[in-house]
């Protein structure tokens, strides 16, 4: 049921965001026999669907799919071409179905989903008032829970004339169709690092500016490595540089007066310094609550309420798609078993809480190498007081590097608790390693120890014989 509802109606839980998060919270309460009605004031399927995963990585993969073939030899003579810019932007509308969402519709359909489209606020306890763009506005009333799944938006730092200049966020980057004869990119995190990746290889000149480390808070070597790599494709990093002015002139070039006197001057602004949470309007302070990001529990249920819960990017505890499908399945299941008066604690395979949030949450970034991140660097495993062993393994060395690439050149570390004998961090750089990631999520979040994993036989010649390496660098006596 699409709008079809009275002025008031009441069921068991409201969803606010039909993004993969509230999807996934909507169909595992209804699942669970609940009655379930999901707003949404945009497409349905959310950010991941239209304007970040999906089209992102839709514009990153010819490029590494022609590298590849470059790098073979017998394929090599092969691609005389270059990228076609229009294939790549036909394919990228496909995947995105041009910004359609009736397919998702007609999934929350077949789910037994009911959806109201508007902006939804919070007014009052389990009641959320829905205004639509025309039409009278909606009052909801739910039953037992209220989960605001609305997840965050592009934060657009307080530059002077930053704004004034039309700046291209995530959303513009991913769903362009004009590739900028230059582009200016303010960030050096994930998606400043993918799109320079992308636009780079579709024809643009870019410059980034980077206030601090390149993907900050990954292993030291990630970080070079994919630095390297793109000022080897021509993208030029200003490190250490922040814009202190920004303007956009009258021939429509970006002007960017930088903090140490420099300037950047580029036909567009891509503007990568985080994100921030999609609460505008939402009414949290109307209920006591702070209008920032959402303080939840492993169960997703908000700090001070009993009935409210804030799931996905909203409660920052992991910015990734994949972590808010994660939570929505515990916070749906906990959903479920409170309205049937059960303990969440006590799930017959534990499924009502969210606790690999903590320190094993798995990351992909689609550079060129890639970089495939779960659990802690050696670093961050060191400051928690754990007695750490790092091994690195160089992945040319592989059999399995060698039979796919005449010229594969990639790092995997694994950071190990010595006093447990178990993994807490693995780090993989090179071409197709998020492929590797499960492996070591499993090994870390099952926390399987490494005299066990002797027995894992790895399927030779593959890149998973990097866990053979990771082991006889470690030691048979000591594993």
């Amino acid at each position: 049921m699409t709008n079809n509802v009275k002025s008031m109606q009441t069921y068991d839980v409201i969803v606010i965001g039909a993004g993969a998060v509230g999807e996934n919270v909507a169909d595992r309460t209804v699942q669970g026999g609940l009655s379930t009605v999901i707003v949404e004031s945009d497409l349905v399927g959310g950010e991941c669907s239209y304007w970040a995963c999906i089209p992102s990585k839709a514009l990153l993969r010819p490029s590494a799919a022609l590298r590849a073939a470059r790098d073979v030899d017998g394929a090599r003579p092969a691609v005389t071409g270059t990228i076609d810019r229009e294939g790549v932007f036909r394919r990228r509308d496909r995947l995105t179905y041009d910004w359609n969402d009736d397919s998702q519709v007609r999934w929350l359909d077949g789910a037994g989903i009911d959806l109201v489209r508007g902006r939804a606020r919070l007014s009052g306890i389990r009641e959320v008032t829905v205004t639509p763009s025309d039409g009278a506005s909606v009052t909801l009333r739910a039953r037992h829970a209220v989960a605001v799944c609305t997840g965050s938006t592009p934060a657009v730092p307080d530059i002077p004339g930053l704004r004034d200049a039309a700046p291209w966020t995530s959303r513009e980057a991913t769903s362009s169709h004009v590739v900028p004869d230059s582009l200016a990119i303010i960030g050096g995190g994930v998606v400043a690092c993918e799109m320079a990746t992308a636009y780079r290889a579709l024809g643009s000149e870019v410059t980034m500016i980077v206030r601090s480390a390149l993907l900050g808070g990954m292993e030291p070597f990630a970080q070079d490595a994919v630095r390297d790599a793109l000022a080897r494709s021509g993208v030029e990093i200003r490190m250490d540089a922040a814009a202190a002015k920004v303007r956009r002139d009258a021939d429509g070039t970006v002007t960017l007066a930088l903090g140490d006197g420099g300037e950047v001057r580029a036909s567009e602004v891509l503007v990568a310094t985080g994100r921030s949470p999609r609460i505008d309007g939402l009414g949290l302070q109307a209920l006591g609550l702070p209008e920032t990001w959402l303080d939840v529990d492993d169960t997703m249920l908000v700090t001070g309420t009993d009935w409210l819960y804030g799931v996905g990017d909203v409660n920052h505890r992991a910015l990734l798609t994949h972590e808010g499908k994660y939570q929505a399945r515990a916070a749906g299941d906990a959903i479920v078993a409170r309205a049937k008066g059960m303990p969440v604690d006590d799930a017959s395979w534990g499924r009502h809480v969210a606790t690999a949030d903590h320190e094993c949450v798995p990351q992909a970034v689609f550079t060129d190498p890639e970089v495939a991140s779960v659990g802690l660097t050696a670093a961050a495993a060191k400051a928690t007081g754990r007695s750490v062993r790092v091994l690195d393994v160089e992945l040319a060395n592989l059999a399995g590097s060698a039979t796919y690439s005449d010229r594969y050149a990639g790092r995997a570390r694994a950071v190990v608790d010595e006093e447990r004998g178990v993994l807490v961090g693995a780090t993989f750089v090179g071409h197709d390693v998020a492929e590797l990631l499960q492996a070591a999520t499993i090994a870390i979040v099952g926390e399987v120890p490494l005299k066990r994993l002797w027995h894992a036989v790895p399927a030779y010649p593959t890149l998973d014989e990097v866990w053979l390496r990771w082991l006889e660098a470690y030691g048979r006596d000591s594993a």
